[in-house]
């Protein structure tokens, strides 16, 4: 459930921009019909990789890893070779791996081949030309001048294929991803990707003495950073300050002209919005707070609703039980949030080309950090993520309506590296949390509601993971898909037996098929249900938004600005920002016809919705068409 996260996986992945994204598997129709049918991702087989030692001494011998690397190869070629896999997020996963394995054993044909087939599959366009860019330019490099070339040889050859490369890069198209890796590279170091290790998969090796084949996908990339990224780091990065710096104009912003703001004094109905999220600082909204007139801050349960004290909404801890606060506890971060939101902005200021102070603290930071301090970095930045997110999509959802009544619903994440295990009693008291909290709604008035947020197979299955949980990767899949099912049947029990609420949800930032995944709850398709993808202020796609046949609209998840708690403005990014536009579009709808129902709010934004040129699936929404069309 917890996305603010992913902002820190670039730190180690940065190497997927290099290598093969989204490949393809090439398969022939005779071939195919013998495989065993894939219908989702639980129905794949599941492995797990002996470590000895750590996996930080893994990644250290050569001979070990290379023998490690050439284990998880031979099981991602025998399920290719035995499952047939139609999901284009899956086959990218595996055949990324397979890539890593190739360029980690010196294999430069098989590489390439993996690297043409990004192109053959791939739908987003940036995401298609940046593919293998730095791959290619190595694997020319080392051709070259043979396999037994030192790396200072190789460098000089390497920076002029790159640099030949990117010259003839669409910088309309590629801007964005160009500026993301570019600010990634200045934070990747060896302390970085060894602090990583020691605070994410060794815990995982000493309860176990094994890692999973998700885990080990992920030390084969981690493996390829250390072994080609990191020698080449500046020579990269300086690669892309040039190509930045010779080409810096920015995309056209499309949004603002499609932006619509009610004026208060044309007595418009107030619409009550559910902020359904990682808790809200309603000190900031003012008037802008719904209010329970039947309840009073004095410790008790004053309209005997089953609440204590919710005055402006309620509030669930991680166990699910009922919790006072609308905002999420400092916890154990206490007294450190203003130095999180700090390393919070530089990072992203770094990611987005953007001087700052933050962002060379962040950069200064970062380079010293000896490894045994990462751990507590990445869990700041968890930390404020979630702390913030809530109240940022509080923000975007009630933009420009002066008739939003904001009702906060909080759920409790966990930030930390090794987060508390879901069980079968901890599932079954959220879906009785869902069930709870959307009757609240529902007694409240509620019109819309925003979810920015889900619950995975994956993520269950690797929490328990992380806390030794289960004998054997099998009964981990087991105990993940049972533990699911508990919370899915509560979740959509809950938003089917409220129809007449609109839920609109984040699609995720996961760059995958959200039915293939079972990703809930983006993958259902309920008549009271719309799904959220983003793009970017030009309209194009983002590099990181989920997509499928569930996913209705696309809106602005890029660099949405908007408040965080105490009242300062951030820029983030995410589906999570791109579902309260779509949000904020419907309480508008609402607050100008108040009879009209959620399946008809959501035939006007599909409808007057706009196709986007160049990626016909993706709808971007037109607040001011949809809202003109609205009597």
């Amino acid at each position: 459930m917890n996305r603010a996260i992913l902002l820190l996986l670039s730190l180690a992945l940065v190497v997927s921009l290099a290598l093969a994204v989204s490949p393809a598997l090439v398969v022939s129709p005779a071939f195919a019909a013998e495989k065993i049918q894939v219908d989702s991702l639980d129905d794949l087989p599941a492995h797990a990789y002996p470590v000895t030692g750590s996996a930080t001494a893994l990644l250290a011998d050569d001979a070990a890893f290379t023998a490690f690397t050439a284990k998880v190869r031979v099981d991602l070629e025998s399920d290719l070779a035995t499952y047939d896999i139609t999901d284009p997020s899956t086959l990218q996963q595996y055949h990324t791996a397979l890539a890593n394995a190739a360029l980690i054993e010196g294999r430069w044909d098989v590489a390439v081949v993996h690297l043409d087939q990004v192109r053959e599959l791939e739908q987003k366009a940036a995401t298609k030309a940046m593919g293998g860019l730095t791959a290619r330019s190595y694997i020319a490099a080392r051709r070259q001048l043979g396999d037994d070339a030192g790396m200072d040889a190789i460098r000089p050859v390497f920076v002029r294929e790159l640099e030949t490369r990117l010259a003839v890069l669409d910088w309309d198209l590629v801007q964005d991803m160009v500026q993301q890796a570019h600010g990634s590279l200045q934070m990747l170091s060896e302390n970085m990707l060894g602090g990583m290790v020691q605070v994410q998969i060794d815990p995982i090796v000493a309860k176990s003495g094994q890692v999973s084949g998700e885990v080990a996908r992920g030390l084969l990339n981690l493996g390829l950073a250390k072994r080609m990224m990191l020698p080449l780091r500046d020579d990269i990065a300086t690669a892309y300050g040039v190509y930045i710096a010779t080409h810096e104009v920015a995309k056209e912003d499309i949004w603002p002209a499609r932006d619509v703001a009610l004026a208060s004094n044309l007595g418009l109905a107030p619409v009550v919005i559910g902020i359904w999220d990682s808790g809200v600082d309603t000190e900031i909204y003012g008037d802008a707070v719904w209010t329970n007139p039947r309840e009073l801050a004095n410790g008790q349960d004053d309209d005997g609703n089953g609440f204590v004290d919710d005055i402006h909404g309620i509030a669930f801890d991680l166990d699910a039980n009922p919790h006072p606060s609308l905002l999420h506890p400092l916890g154990d971060m206490d007294g450190k949030v203003e130095q999180a939101r700090g390393h919070i902005k530089g990072v992203m200021d770094l990611q987005a080309a953007i001087a700052s102070p933050e962002a060379d603290a962040v950069r200064a930071a970062m380079a010293q950090m000896p490894p045994d301090q990462v751990g507590g970095f990445l869990e700041s930045l968890g930390f404020y993520g979630l702390y913030a997110h809530g109240t940022h999509v509080a923000g975007i959802a009630a933009a420009g309506n002066p008739y939003a009544q904001l009702l906060c619903a909080r759920i409790s994440f966990d930030y930390h590296s090794t987060p508390q295990p879901v069980t079968h009693e901890i599932a079954a008291r959220w879906a009785e949390a869902y069930t709870r909290t959307a009757k609240y709604f529902q007694d409240a008035g509620v019109r819309v509601v925003n979810m920015s947020w889900g619950w995975t197979f994956r993520e269950i299955e690797s929490g328990l993971e992380a806390n030794g949980v289960g004998a054997t990767a099998e009964e981990r899949g087991k105990l993940a898909g049972e533990m699911l099912d508990i919370i899915e049947a509560g979740l959509k029990g809950a938003i089917a037996n409220t129809p007449g609420i609109l839920y609109v949800c984040a699609a995720g930032n996961d760059d995958n098929d959200v039915a293939f995944d079972r990703v809930i709850p983006s993958s259902w398709d309920l008549p009271n249900l719309l799904v959220v993808g983003a793009v970017d202020q030009a309209g194009d796609p983002t590099s990181f938004t989920s997509g499928g046949k569930t996913v209705r609209v696309y809106a602005s998840g890029f660099e949405v600005e908007s408040f965080v708690p105490g009242g300062t403005r951030l820029p983030m990014s995410g589906t999570s920002m791109a579902s309260p536009q779509v949000c904020n579009l419907a309480g508008k709808i609402f607050a100008k016809n108040p009879k009209l129902t959620p399946v008809d709010a959501v035939r006007l934004i599909v409808e007057t919705a706009e196709q986007n040129a160049e990626h016909p699936e993706i709808s971007l929404i037109d607040p001011l068409k949809t809202l003109a069309a609205v009597r």
